[in-house]
C-alpha cells in the first residue's frame, strides 16, 4: 500500500485551529451540475438540522472529530438528546455517518414524524480510530462511520426524521436519505449460489458454494438471491462470469478478501451487492480488499457497496478497459480504489467515495505506466490522510467533473505527482488533463512540512514534471489554505513545468491564490478570485535558492495580483500581507536566474544569505546578465554587491549595469554601466545608490567586464529599502 509520507521541512510553522465560520459554506454535490457524481441519496448535514445535542466546530486541525467531518462541523449526542433531519425526498432507507467514543458502542433510535420505530441504527468504534505509526506525521484518524437502515416504509419530502442516542455519545455528521429499490429478481439461466449451498442467514460459511457456482456459470451469470453471506476466504480464477445481486441493500456478503487473484483473462462483471468487511486496521501486507489485483480486460464493477475494507479495489495486472462506475465505498482504512501500474483504458465513474484512511482514487504507476485512464464524475468526502484524487505518475490520464470535499493532514483535493514511492516508476507524460473539477475546504497543513499543501496541487516530488499538465475550468471554494500549489515535495527542487491554467473561480482561501514553491513556470488564463485572505501569490522556492517559479498572465485574470512579500513566514488565514521592514534584505532567498553559470556556481548562490558561496557567470562570453524576483514592487534605494571576503580573492573591477522591470519582461537601466571595484582588504563589497523613485520587482545586473576573471561574480546581492 503506498501512503502520502513527506519529508520536507520548512522554517516556518503554525497550525490552524478554527477558521471564521464565513469559511464554512456547505456545498451538497447537488448544488455542482457539472461536477461530481449523480447519486441515488441526498445527504443533509447534521449541523444543519434541529437538535437538543451541541454543534462541533468547525476545526481544520489534524486529529480533531470536527477537522474530519463534512463541512467540518457535526452534532454531538449525549444520552436522551437528539439531531432531527427534515427528509429532503421521498425515502425509505437512511445511511449515517457518525462517530462514538473508541472503545464504546450502542444504538440510535429513530423516529419518524414523532413516533419511534422498532428498529434501531447501531452504532460502533470498532473500525475507526485507526493508527499509521509508519506513515511519518499520520495521527490516530479516520473516526467516523456508517450505519444505515431500511425503514421499512415510504417517507416523504417534509417529514421529519430524528436519531436519539440510547447511552454511547454519538457524534452525528451527515445523514444520505434515499429510496431504494425492491430486491430485483434473478436472470433466467443465472446459477443462483443457494443452489450450490450458500447460507442466506450468514450462519454458515458460503465460501465453497460461491466458487461452485462460478465454476458451473462460466460464460454467464452467478445470482446472489438476497441475504446475508459469510464467506472466509478469497475467491481466485474468477474470469469469464458474471456475479450479481439483487441491489446492495438487500444481497449482502461478509468478507474482508472477496477477490485475490494475479492474473484473469477478463469479462468478470461485479454488479449491484455489497461486501462489508471486518478490517478494524491498516495492515499493508494483506489484501484486505474487496478485489486484491486483476479482474483481467473487459471487466466492470458498477452498484456495489463496498465498506469496511483496507481497499476498495487495489488493481494490479491486466485490466485494461475495465469500467468502475455507481459505486459507494465506505470506510475503507487505506484507498478507495488504486490503478497500480498496467492500467490502460480504465475509466472510474459516477462513484462515490467517503471517509477513506488514505487516496480516495489513486493511479500509481508502478511497474509500467497507467495510460488512457480517467476519474470522471465522482463524489468523494473526508478522505482523512491524503488526497481525494492523486495521480502518481502515467501517461494521457484525465480527471474530469470530479466533486472533492473536507481534506485532511496530509492531502489536497486533487494531487498530480511525480512521487514514486518505489521503483520501477513511470513519471507523467504525455497530457494530464484536470478538468470541470470542483473542490470544496480542500486543502491542509502538512504536520512534516509544518506548511500547508493546496487545492490543487502539482507536485515534482522525485522528478521534473515534462508531461503537459492542463488544468481547466476548476472552483475552488473555501479552501482552508491555497487554491494551487506548484512543489517539490520530495525537498529536490525538480521543476514544474509545461502547466497551463485556464478558466477558474477561487472563493475564500485561507491564504492565497497560487501557492509557487519549485522552480518552473506556469500560463494563468481567466483565473478570478475573490475573498483572498492575504495575498494573491505567494512564490518562494523550496529548497531556497533552488530556481524561480515564473508566473505568465495569459489575460482575463483579477483578484490576485499581490505577492506575499516575506518568504522567512508562510501567512496564516485572513493575516494581511506584512509591511516591509525597511532594514531588510528583499533578494534573500528569492528566486534567482542568469543567462548562464559556471559548474556549481549556481545563481541562488548571490541570494542564500552566504558569502562564502558564489554564482559565477559562463565564461570568456560578456555581458552576462543575472536577475531576482523580489516578488512585489519595491522603492529600491541601496544594493550591497558582494565577493567572498577571502584574501584568496584579488582585488578586481567589475562593470554593471543595474536594471529594473515591474511585469519581468519590460527592463529599463536604474543606474549606468559603472565599474564597481571589490578588495578583500576592505570587505571585498560595493554598494549602489539607486536615485529616489526607483520601483522595481525584478532587478537585473549585467555584467560587462570584470578584470579579476573573464566572467561575471557575486557571491551576495543585497536590495535595501534605506539609502
Amino acid at each position: 500500500m503506498h501512503s502520502a509520507r513527506y519529508v520536507r521541512s520548512m522554517s516556518a510553522t503554525g497550525a490552524v485551529v478554527a477558521l471564521a465560520a464565513g469559511m464554512l459554506v456547505t456545498l451538497a454535490p447537488s448544488a455542482h451540475a457539472a461536477a461530481g457524481a449523480t447519486l441515488p441519496f441526498t445527504s443533509v448535514e447534521a449541523e444543519s438540522a434541529s437538535t437538543t445535542g451541541t454543534k462541533t466546530g468547525p476545526d481544520y486541525a489534524q486529529g480533531t472529530l470536527a477537522s474530519e467531518a463534512s463541512g467540518r462541523q457535526a452534532v454531538r449526542l449525549t444520552s436522551g438528546q437528539r439531531v432531527e433531519f427534515s427528509v429532503p425526498r421521498a425515502s425509505n432507507a437512511v445511511n449515517i455517518s457518525y462517530s462514538v467514543p473508541d472503545g464504546q458502542s450502542g444504538s440510535l433510535n429513530v423516529y419518524v414524524n414523532g413516533t419511534r420505530l422498532a428498529k434501531t441504527l447501531p452504532v460502533t468504534s470498532k473500525y475507526s480510530y485507526v493508527d499509521t505509526p509508519w506513515i511519518t506525521g499520520s495521527k490516530t484518524h479516520h473516526f467516523f462511520d456508517d450505519t444505515r437502515l431500511l425503514l421499512g416504509s415510504n417517507v416523504q419530502a417534509g417529514d421529519k426524521i430524528a436519531f436519539e442516542s440510547t447511552g454511547t455519545q454519538v457524534t452525528v455528521d451527515v445523514a444520505d436519505f434515499e429510496q431504494v429499490a425492491p430486491a430485483a429478481s434473478q436472470p433466467a439461466g443465472s446459477v443462483s449460489v443457494v443452489s450450490k449451498g450458500a447460507d442466506p442467514t450468514g450462519t454458515g460459511d458460503s465460501t465453497q458454494a460461491f466458487r461452485d457456482a462460478i465454476a458451473a456459470a462460466q460464460g454467464g451469470t452467478v445470482w446472489i438471491p438476497p441475504g446475508d453471506y459469510r464467506i472466509t476466504s478469497s475467491l481466485s480464477g474468477v474470469q469469464n462470469v458474471t456475479l450479481q445481486g439483487a441491489g446492495s441493500w438487500h444481497s449482502v456478503v461478509r468478507t474482508s478478501r472477496f477477490i485475490d487473484q494475479s492474473s484473469s483473462s477478463g469479462g468478470v462483471h461485479l454488479k449491484d451487492f455489497a461486501v462489508i468487511g471486518e478490517v478494524t486496521e491498516r495492515v499493508d501486507s494483506s489484501p484486505d480488499n474487496f478485489v486484491n489485483g486483476s479482474l483481467g480486460p473487459g471487466s466492470s464493477v458498477s452498484g456495489m457497496w463496498l465498506q469496511h475494507l483496507k481497499v476498495g479495489l487495489w488493481l494490479t495486472g491486466n485490466n485494461d478497459n475495465l469500467v468502475v462506475e455507481n459505486n459507494r465505498i465506505l470506510d475503507t482504512t487505506a484507498d478507495g480504489l488504486n490503478l497500480n501500474g498496467s492500467a490502460k483504458g480504465v475509466h472510474v465513474r459516477n462513484n462515490f467515495l467517503r471517509n477513506q484512511g488514505d487516496d480516495a482514487l489513486a493511479m500509481w504507476s508502478l511497474n509500467s505506466p497507467d495510460t488512457n485512464s480517467s476519474f470522471e464524475n465522482n463524489t468523494i468526502s473526508q478522505p482523512n490522510l491524503a488526497n481525494g484524487i492523486a495521480i502518481y505518475g502515467g501517461t494521457d490520464i484525465a480527471v474530469r467533473n470530479n466533486f472533492i470535499s473536507d481534506t485532511n493532514a496530509l492531502g489536497s483535493g486533487i494531487a498530480i505527482s511525480n512521487q514514486k514511492f518505489l521503483d520501477p516508476f513511470s513519471p507523467l507524460s504525455g497530457t494530464i488533463t484536470v478538468d470541470g473539477n470542483t473542490l470544496v475546504r480542500t486543502g491542509a497543513m502538512n504536520p512534516n512540512w509544518q506548511h500547508p499543501m493546496g487545492a490543487l496541487r502539482v507536485d515534482s516530488y522525485d522528478s521534473a514534471i515534462n508531461a503537459t499538465v492542463d488544468i481547466t475550468n476548476t472552483t475552488i471554494t473555501d479552501s482552508p489554505y491555497s487554491a494551487f500549489e506548484f512543489v517539490s515535495g520530495g525537498g529536490h527542487g525538480y521543476p514544474v513545468s509545461h502547466v497551463n491554467v485556464t478558466g477558474a473561480t477561487v472563493k475564500n482561501t485561507g491564504t492565497v491564490v497560487v501557492q509557487a514553491e519549485a522552480q518552473g513556470a506556469a500560463t494563468f488564463r481567466d483565473v478570478n478570485a475573490t475573498g483572498v485572505g492575504a495575498a494573491g501569490i505567494y512564490n518562494c522556492p523550496y529548497p531556497a535558492n533552488s530556481g524561480g517559479f515564473a508566473l505568465t498572465d495569459g489575460g482575463g485574470n483579477s483578484g490576485w495580483s499581490s505577492t506575499w512579500s516575506d518568504c522567512s513566514n508562510w501567512p496564516q488565514p485572513g493575516q494581511s500581507n506584512p509591511d516591509p521592514d525597511p532594514n531588510r534584505n528583499l533578494t534573500k532567498n528569492r528566486p534567482a536566474t542568469a543567462t548562464g553559470s559556471q559548474d556549481v556556481y549556481t545563481p541562488g548562490k548571490a541570494v542564500d544569505g552566504d558569502a562564502n558561496s558564489y554564482w559565477e557567470s559562463a565564461n570568456n562570453a560578456f555581458p552576462q546578465s543575472w536577475t531576482v524576483d523580489l516578488g512585489s514592487s519595491y522603492a529600491v534605494r541601496r544594493l550591497v554587491l558582494k565577493l567572498p571576503p577571502s584574501s584568496a580573492w584579488s582585488a578586481r573591477t567589475q562593470t554593471i549595469t543595474v536594471l529594473g522591470s515591474t511585469d519581468g519582461s519590460n527592463y529599463s537601466a536604474v543606474a549606468g554601466s559603472q565599474g564597481y571595484r571589490f578588495d578583500p582588504a576592505t570587505g571585498n563589497s560595493a554598494t549602489v545608490s539607486l536615485p529616489s523613485g526607483t520601483s522595481l520587482r525584478y532587478l537585473r545586473l549585467t555584467v560587462n567586464a570584470n578584470t579579476g576573471w573573464p566572467a561575471g561574480q557575486l557571491s551576495e546581492v543585497e536590495a535595501y529599502l534605506t539609502s
